[in-house]
C-alpha cells in the first residue's frame, strides 16, 4: 500500500450485500494491481459464483468455515469454533505478511456474534496488523469492532425476495 496506512472497513447489518460490497472492493483493488486475499469464516462452498469469479481475477480465496453454524449446544458447534479459530490464525499471518494490499475477512463479524471467536482476540489481531486495507463483513459487528474501524456501513433489509417465498437464485444469492 503506497499510503502506508491501516484502513479498516466494516460492512454489517441484516441486509443483503455485505460480502458483495467487499468483493466489489476486491475487484477495484485488482484493477489497481493490488494484491488481494479473501478469507471466509463461515462459508464452505467453492462452487458459488462470486468465488469462481474472484478466482478468475486471480484473487486467492480461502474458505475456513463449515457452513451454517448450529446452536452452541449442538455436537458440531465445536468443529465450527475450531474452524473459525484456524481462520483467525491464517488471517493474522496474512495481515502481517506484507504480501497483501487488501485482506477481506468475510463473515468475521458473524463469527464473533455467534461466539465462534473471542472478540478481544479478534480486536487485538486487527489492531496489531501491518498497514493495509482490511474489510470485515457479517451481521452483528460489535461496538469494539465499530470503534476500531475507520469506515462502517450498515446494510439493512427493507424487502427481500426470499421472505416472499422466492428461492435463492444463481447469480443473485449465490
Amino acid at each position: 500500500m503506497s499510503e502506508n496506512l491501516k484502513n479498516l472497513l466494516i460492512f454489517t447489518g441484516d441486509g443483503k450485500g455485505k460480502s458483495t460490497a467487499a468483493f466489489g472492493m476486491a475487484v477495484r483493488a485488482v484493477g489497481h494491481q493490488q494484491r488481494v486475499l479473501v478469507i471466509q469464516f463461515l462459508k464452505q462452498d467453492e462452487s458459488v459464483g462470486e468465488i469462481t469469479g474472484l478466482k478468475k481475477l486471480g484473487i486467492q480465496v480461502i474458505q475456513t468455515g463449515r457452513g451454517f453454524v448450529p446452536a452452541p449446544d449442538h455436537q458440531d458447534y465445536a468443529e465450527h469454533r475450531l474452524a473459525a479459530q484456524n481462520g483467525l490464525v491464517l488471517a493474522s499471518e496474512a495481515l502481517n505478511s506484507e504480501n497483501y494490499d487488501l485482506v477481506i475477512l468475510d463473515e468475521l463479524c458473524s463469527a464473533v456474534a455467534k461466539s465462534l471467536l473471542d472478540e478481544d482476540v479478534v480486536l487485538k489481531t486487527l489492531a496489531e496488523s501491518a498497514p493495509l486495507n482490511i474489510v470485515l463483513t457479517g451481521r452483528g459487528a460489535t461496538e469494539g469492532m465499530i470503534d476500531l474501524a475507520d469506515t462502517v456501513s450498515e446494510i439493512n433489509s427493507c424487502k427481500h425476495a426470499m421472505a416472499q417465498g422466492i428461492p435463492a437464485r444463481k447469480g443473485v444469492e449465490f
